[in-house]
């Protein structure tokens, strides 16, 4: 039996291959773009001066971490819940994940500062497993690089832009710090439904990009762990690269203001959109670049030195910025495109590319939730390092300091993972399909 299509979904299989990349491509950017406006408002608020229950831990930096906690924890469950999820539940558990966060959100607007901590932690709970959801419907294609380098972008430049909009809410509109969170996410509801709708109807990956980049498929239990028993050095050294690097990023990015505020960029207008439009602009057309690489070993090794000099640029700026080479502005962009080189491909392209070159039969999500899971637990490792560690040195000085640390581990260790993959045979398909025969596919 014919499986009946929608409309929508019929033209996209027909349609030119650029009609279907853009499509999908907006789809991606702006289901995630969405998915920051509840997530990331709060931070545009500085909630100075205040402690939380009278300890050392400032509010904005409990905040942070609970949701952090939330978020990490997501991760964790997204693992198992992502990898396994079928077609037909996605869209649906997108939707139930945003309504759960601004549900949140409106907790935080009516609770005291303390319950504000927890409201935070349940806003992060659902939003850790939006990624992979989105992913599902991007991976595995011939065009993915270029997918997923829009998708990747939606992060970057998001985070700046809905931060904009809440200080806008704020500044011009009256909204209070407490409710201008969930005043933020509302904004966006409908956006984001609408981006869910256009993803629900993308057309299956064709026998076209199976063959290009294997089959794509939810990974039960006994599949994950043949995946993780045959890369364990090689998952073992990413996760601790991404440890260091999730931990990086989410500092710049929650304590944004502080760190451009202790440069001297206060008063500067749109500040946040200023640093973050450019590095996602620049990421995105090196990750799309990656499409040209067709052999997927090949491939696989471009993604290794996109990373690496990412890794490598974030010391390299800092230097300049001590020499007085470049100014605060200028180090916070480059310092942010460094970051996102190294960071952006875990979240799609390094374990797509890997996928596709060992010829598992599998879903890239699982391995980006290992890394995530563990990534998360490194940011609230270095929220809670700083403040009880480091509590006398300022936001700015701590985040020159790291900058160092883990641009000369990082490198260090990526070269190493690098040499770990690539010395490997890249024909093992046979060990995972061996456990689960693959399912036809849907046309």
């Amino acid at each position: 039996m014919v499986e009946k299509r929608h409309p929508l979904t019929a033209w996209l299989e027909t349609a030119p291959g650029w009609v279907f990349v853009f499509v999908a491509s907006v789809a991606g950017f702006s289901t995630y773009f969405c998915m920051y406006a509840f997530r990331k408002p709060f931070t545009a608020a500085t909630f100075e001066g205040v402690h939380f229950l009278g300890s050392g831990v400032e509010l904005k930096t409990a905040m942070v971490i609970s949701q952090i906690v939330g978020y990490a924890l997501s991760k964790y469950i997204g693992i198992k819940v992502c990898s396994e999820a079928a077609p037909q539940r996605r869209a649906i558990l997108l939707v139930v994940l945003i309504a759960w966060a601004e549900a949140a959100l409106l907790l935080f607007a009516v609770l005291p500062p303390a319950g504000q901590v927890v409201a935070m932690f349940l806003n992060g709970l659902p939003l850790g497993m939006v990624w992979g959801l989105v992913v599902w419907y991007l991976e595995g294609r011939q065009a993915s690089e270029v997918l997923l380098a829009a998708l990747s972008c939606s992060f970057i430049v998001s985070s700046g832009a809905v931060k904009d909009v809440g200080r806008g809410l704020m500044s011009t509109a009256g909204v209070s710090a407490a409710w201008m969170p969930a005043v933020t996410g509302a904004c966006f509801l409908p956006l984001f439904l609408g981006s869910v709708w256009l993803l629900h109807h993308l057309p299956h990956p064709s026998r076209a990009d199976v063959e290009a980049r294997t089959r794509r498929q939810p990974m039960n239990a006994a599949e994950r762990m043949a995946f993780l028993r045959h890369f364990l050095l090689g998952m073992t050294l990413l996760c601790a690269v991404y440890f260091l690097l999730t931990a990086f990023r989410d500092y710049r990015d929650n304590f944004q203001r502080e760190i451009l505020a202790a440069l001297g960029y206060e008063s500067l207008t749109a500040a946040f959109s200023m640093t973050e439009l450019p590095i996602g602009l620049a990421v995105m057309l090196a990750m799309a670049a990656l499409n040209c690489v067709r052999d997927n070993r090949h491939g696989l090794l471009a993604v290794f030195a996109v990373m690496t000099a990412g890794m490598a640029l974030v010391g390299l700026s800092t230097m300049a910025l001590d020499r007085q080479w470049i100014s605060g502005l200028a180090w916070m962009l480059l310092v942010g495109l460094g970051a996102y080189l190294a960071y952006v491909p875990f979240n799609s392209l390094l374990f797509d590319r890997l996928i596709a070159a060992t010829r598992f039969t599998g879903t890239a999500v699982f391995a980006i939730y290992v890394a995530d899971a563990t990534g998360y637990t490194g940011a609230i490792l270095l929220q809670l390092c700083k403040d009880f560690s480091y509590g006398n040195m300022g936001r700015l000085e701590f985040f020159r300091d790291y900058s160092y640390f883990m641009s000369a581990l990082g490198t260090l260790m990526l070269v190493s993972t690098s040499v770990y993959f690539l010395g490997k045979p890249m024909q093992v398909a046979s060990e995972s399909q061996a456990l689960a025969p693959a399912n036809p596919m849907r046309e």
